[in-house]
């Protein structure tokens, strides 16, 4: 007799994107995956191979979900230099009860990149399309005057990424408030 899935994919792989973002992919049993999901591990198995894979396909989903969209509808929201302000002012509150704190490719990036060459290129487009994001903002600010001509867009873009980073992984480790909205506040001070 087939084999018949009587799940949701989609879900399956959102659920386990939120155990994965909230522990890591190491600290994530299969265990934690079955229970986050809702399937047993024969299916889990059956449906993606491995944690491995279940995890690439998380991580795809948060990027998509978290960082593509995200930043699209920020752009579509919001003029140029306010743009760039949103993403700082949303990556500063503490997050929901619904999603973990900080950025699951910040996390990502600190945990498996260093020895894993294929999540190492995959984190490196994320970052550079959120580079590429503010780069595109401040040439727009510039043409619209509200960032100054002077600015070097390329440059000021990675140190905009640099502090959103840096950022986000204070929020994960609960910082102080005061520190938080300072690094904030830099990147806006950048913007002039």
């Amino acid at each position: 007799m087939p084999w018949h899935k009587n799940y949701d994919e989609t879900e399956v792989v959102e659920n386990a994107m939120k155990a994965f973002w909230n522990r890591g992919y190491e600290a994530t049993s299969i265990d934690d995956l079955v229970e986050a999901t809702g399937i047993n591990r024969g299916s889990m198995y059956h449906a993606f191979s491995d944690k491995r894979a279940l995890f690439l396909r998380a991580l795809a989903h948060y990027d998509q979900i978290y960082r593509a969209a995200h930043l699209d509808r920020i752009a579509s929201e919001y003029k140029s230099r306010d743009a760039i302000i949103a993403v700082f002012e949303a990556a500063a509150r503490r997050p929901n009860q619904n999603t973990p704190p900080g950025c699951m490719l910040v996390n990502t990036a600190l945990e498996l990149s260093p020895h894993d060459p294929e999540i190492r290129r995959f984190i490196n487009r994320s970052l550079r399309a959120v580079e590429q994001f503010f780069c595109s903002r401040i040439e727009e600010a510039k043409q619209d005057g509200s960032i100054g001509e002077a600015l070097d867009s390329c440059a000021t873009a990675r140190a905009l990424l640099g502090l959103l980073v840096g950022l986000r992984v204070l929020v994960r480790s609960k910082a102080p408030r005061s520190t938080i909205d300072t690094v904030a506040y830099q990147a806006v001070g950048m913007l002039t």
